[in-house]
């Protein structure tokens, strides 16, 4: 019988195709996902919907002449750089929510997004900033996000959905600063990030690395910045400064050279070691942008590509 991998991290630097795996993903059949790729129906977690939140909040400040709170600008990196383990404590969140079945709360979206930005701030050592706001500002703040806070509790209720012969897919990117030396210091790079991880997600983990160059991811997030739909997890694009900075490296494969064992990386989390099991995806000569056409469009030799360079990692996990 085909077994059914549990937990995915699909992880890589940005733009390299994690979300085209994903849109992929979800249009094969159960049968060719459990047969071909190990994989169960796929329940899907990102923190990229909080950066954009995030950016939206600073945005919302500085129209009312306030400082911004997360980013040092709107082309900048993250004002704290505690907040890439921020971004896995919302993570965290839903994922307790999910298996919670946690039902949405009543009253203002908006409101419920700051206070959970300020929460999982504080579990990274930042005291509440939002919080801090003047009364009318931070309303005011809540009442520019709520359409898409609420949009954001619609598409995270939908995952709340027994998981049991299902695949959770958690997707996010890490790195750190062009020319850095390893191992990336706390709170840059997946060691930290996926170190934060709730040990619920953590024992079921195994990683799907998609490989590509920093100079190609460079070269694709370009490619598929859409200024006009920057809240798009297909079509979002991350500011030159950022990629440079915070995406100019990762250490993937560093981590992979610790591994005590084969296939697997070392993750030092919750007062132990987690040998996570870890697949590599080669997307260095570019198998996934196609996906983000019309299904209509896609050529089946590029389907075929990419089912198979799929299949070939994930059956090292499967």
């Amino acid at each position: 019988m085909t077994k059914t991998i549990d937990t995915v991290l699909l992880l890589a630097l940005p733009a390299s195709g994690k979300s085209e795996v994903r849109k992929y993903l979800a249009s094969l059949s159960p049968e060719k996902c459990k047969e071909d790729l190990h994989l169960g129906p796929t329940v899907q977690l990102d923190d990229f919907p909080y950066v954009h939140l995030m950016r939206r909040t600073d945005d919302a400040l500085v129209a009312m002449k306030r400082d911004r709170v997360f980013f040092a600008a709107p082309d900048k990196s993250f004002r704290r750089p505690e907040d890439w383990g921020t971004l896995i404590e919302l993570v965290n969140g839903d994922h307790e929510a999910l298996l919670a079945r946690t039902k949405v709360a009543q009253g203002s979206a908006g409101e419920r997004l700051l206070a959970r930005f300020d929460e999982a701030g504080k579990k990274v050592g930042i005291a509440p900033r939002l919080a801090a706001l003047p009364a009318d500002v931070r309303r005011s703040v809540a009442q520019t996000l709520e359409e898409e806070a609420a949009q954001l509790e619609k598409d995270l209720q939908a995952t709340h959905v027994p998981l049991e012969g299902k695949t959770l897919v958690i997707e996010f990117a890490r790195g750190g600063k062009q020319g850095s030396k390893m191992p990336l210091p706390a709170p840059y790079g997946y060691a930290y990030s996926i170190g934060r991880l709730s040990p619920r997600i953590l024992e079921k983990a195994s990683i799907l690395y998609i490989w590509v160059t920093p100079e190609e991811s460079r070269r694709k997030n370009k490619e598929r910045a859409n200024p006009n739909d920057p809240g798009s997890i297909l079509h979002h694009g991350v500011p030159e400064h950022v990629m440079l900075n915070e995406y100019g490296c990762d250490d993937m494969e560093w981590l992979v050279g610790q591994a005590r064992k084969p296939n697997t990386v070392p993750i030092e989390a919750h007062g132990r070691v987690y040998d996570v099991p870890v697949a590599r995806f080669d997307n260095r000569v570019d198998r996934t942008s196609f996906v983000r056409g019309d299904k209509k469009s896609w050529r089946p030799e590029d389907v075929r590509a990419l089912h198979e360079g799929l299949a070939a990692a994930l059956r090292t996990l499967g």
